[in-house]
């Protein structure tokens, strides 16, 4: 639910497009953060701040487009929040030695330090390579393709980069676990040798 949540305003882009023309769509994705924004400050009184991110470049970019009447803005978009991201992922991990993506999904698994800092490289690597690519498509192909791909290929594309993570990190958790169980069954025979 989240995630057609999250693509709210990128469905809507897509649906006022197909609809009007650009500019359209692009003043509806402005409304549809703002609204998506404002509704979630309402109910839980937080926002992440990815979203705020988000906002204000959609603002600054859209509304470029916008008062110039000029797509390029719109296009050149993704491929800002996208590098930003990544970033934001480098500079915390290098300099500030904070693993953000350690920080959103430890509560959920422990792996050790050299598997974030794996992890953490290749989604900065993946955000880099979608903000490239979406330049590519952007300035290379129709307005129509660069809007199609933004809702399906650039969402097939992450889903396709979560679902690897996702096996990358069932399989270090699958091997952890046989550690624990390893490491079970020496205590539980060092328990019964002492016994003897």
């Amino acid at each position: 639910m989240k995630f057609l949540f999250d693509l709210f305003p990128v469905i809507l882009f897509f649906v006022a497009f197909k609809a009007y023309d650009i500019f359209i769509a692009t003043a509806v994705a402005i409304a549809a953060v703002i609204l998506q924004i404002s509704w979630l400050w309402v109910r839980y009184r937080q926002v992440e701040k990815m979203m705020w991110l988000n906002l204000f470049i959609i603002i600054v970019f859209g509304g470029a487009t916008l008062a110039f009447q000029d797509e390029t803005f719109i296009k050149w978009k993704p491929t800002v929040l996208y590098w930003l991201i990544a970033a934001i992922l480098l500079i915390s991990n290098l300099i500030f030695r904070k693993n953000l993506i350690q920080v959103m999904l430890e509560k959920q698994m422990t792996v050790p330090g050299i598997i974030w800092n794996k992890l953490n490289m290749s989604w900065v690597v993946f955000f880099l390579s979608m903000g490239c690519i979406n330049l590519f498509v952007a300035f290379n192909f129709t307005i129509d393709t660069w809007v199609t791909f933004k809702l399906f290929g650039a969402t097939g594309l992450m889903l396709a980069f979560i679902v690897v993570q996702v096996l990358m990190l069932g399989k270090h958790l699958k091997d952890e676990a046989q550690v624990l169980v390893i490491n079970e069954r020496d205590d539980f025979t060092d328990k019964r040798t002492n016994k003897d």
